[in-house]
């Protein structure tokens, strides 16, 4: 597990001890940040950051600020030491917090260019917070912001969403990346 690209090119990252955490392979990671495009200033929350890689890429490629949450103290400790490692902690802001309560809790003021969320696997989490966002995707995301989901393929399933729209959906092997932007208002 390393950066790919930007300041930090390069540097390896400690991964979360045992099994809790579902970490994106670089290849993946890749053509995340291929679709993407520049990242430069743009601020991002990465939900259930797990090893932060994600988050810490996009601070490596030039984002302003991320905010990384996750409730298991070892992932935070990873978090930490990663950013510490890749030079990037004054940027990342780490928040030892579970996902829906952060959400329930923080006003987010649409200040978020992106949203990543990744969460253990095979639990239903991503539709809950596909769910949270939904009902005010405009509190958390700035106009054209965006929300990303990585799951297995097999846990993919249409949802019924009234602001948010899947806009893009891609498969890398046993990772799938949903990209949900917000419904046009008509």
């Amino acid at each position: 597990m390393r950066v790919i690209s930007g300041s930090a090119r390069g540097s390896r990252l400690k991964r979360v001890p045992g099994d809790s955490t579902r970490p994106i392979m670089d290849k993946v990671k890749e053509s995340l940040f291929n679709i993407l495009g520049k990242v430069e200033g743009e601020i991002w929350l990465d939900l259930f950051a797990g090893t932060g890689q994600v988050g810490i890429e996009a601070l490596s490629r030039g984002a302003e600020e991320v905010v990384f949450i996750d409730k298991v103290r070892p992932a935070i400790q990873t978090i930490q030491a990663n950013l510490q490692t890749t030079r990037l902690q004054a940027q990342g802001r780490v928040v030892q917090a579970d996902a829906f309560e952060y959400l329930a809790r923080t006003a987010g003021n649409g200040r978020f260019h992106l949203i990543y969320v990744a969460p253990p696997q095979y639990v239903g989490l991503w539709q809950k917070v596909m769910a949270v966002l939904d009902e005010r995707p405009s509190a958390w995301l700035a106009p054209a912001g965006i929300v990303v989901v990585q799951i297995d393929p097999k846990e993919y399933e249409p949802l019924t969403l009234q602001n948010l729209t899947l806009s893009d959906g891609r498969t890398y092997g046993n990772t799938q990346l949903c990209f949900y932007e917000q419904t046009p208002v008509e």
